[in-house]
């Protein structure tokens, strides 16, 4: 299968050079910050030039495996709410990024939820703006696409769970996760409620941070992979967390009525 970019040209420039060149300014500013082996990731989704500066601040200081798996938002009610693909090509700009047939298969035996479903993916963004990303700095990866919609916390935490098992036996995979925090509220707004965010998810509390998110009204639209990531993380014994950068997207628009959280981390 070959699945062809649905935000080319509006995420990011439809034109290799142009988005390689974006993509260097997104990460030029840590290149010289020491490279690090992470088990796990978590960056945003939203256009590059709201977010690229955050997910390259923490792309820039990975040392990338040959395997990623990327756990991200299935936005549009099409599709299965927990979809997996485990065959095909991504097609960007900057070429094709095969998915890993084997990592796939492992990772849908561990979890019975996880349906093989190309509609989910069709028109989903969460994923596809990691891929260029990872085209530039890590050529020659594979991936195992991963998309999450409207799920119960136990479920979410039964997919963190196998790809913790997933974690646990392959030690050369990295588990690629994304989010936007808190939407289209004032600046002063989505501060707060991104701090609130961000401390669960620096406490590794994946049920800390459902719960903070629905009583505190945060429209974090990646919570469910996040519970995943943080539940994942729990089963192979991570214990350290480093935000690497926060910021909105007034920081970069300059409008501050309606903005957009972004944070990146790592996981050691």
């Amino acid at each position: 299968m070959l699945r062809l970019p649905a935000v080319s040209g509006a995420f990011y420039p439809a034109e290799p050079h142009a988005l390689t060149a974006l993509i260097r300014k997104c990460v030029s500013p840590v290149e010289k910050i020491a490279k690090s082996h992470v088990r796990a990731c978590l960056v945003p989704h939203a256009g590059y030039v709201y977010s690229g500066a955050v997910a390259g601040a923490v792309f820039a200081r990975i040392v990338f495996p040959k395997r990623i798996i990327i756990l991200g938002v299935r936005h549009f009610p099409y599709g299965e709410e927990a979809a997996i693909l485990s065959q095909g090509v991504w097609h960007t700009p900057l070429g094709d990024a095969p998915v890993d047939h084997e990592l796939a298969a492992k990772v849908s035996h561990s979890c019975e939820l996880l349906l093989e479903d190309a509609v989910a993916h069709e028109s989903e963004h969460s994923l596809e703006v990691q891929i260029p990303f990872l085209q530039l700095l890590d050529p020659g990866f594979t991936f195992v696409p991963i998309a999450l919609g409207t799920l119960d916390y136990d479920a979410f935490v039964t997919v963190g769970n196998a790809l913790g098992k997933i974690l646990g036996e392959e030690n050369d995979v990295l588990l690629l996760t994304t989010t936007d925090l808190n939407h289209y509220e004032n600046q002063a707004t989505t501060i707060r409620k991104d701090s609130l965010a961000i401390e669960k998810i620096l406490q590794l509390d994946p049920a800390g941070l459902y719960e903070i998110c629905h009583k505190e009204r945060i429209s974090m639209c990646g919570l469910g992979p996040t519970v995943a990531l943080l539940s994942a993380l729990q089963q192979v014994g991570v214990s350290k967390v480093e935000l690497v950068k926060h910021a909105t997207s007034a920081d970069y628009s300059g409008d501050t009525r309606k903005t957009v959280g972004y944070a990146g981390f790592l996981f050691f």
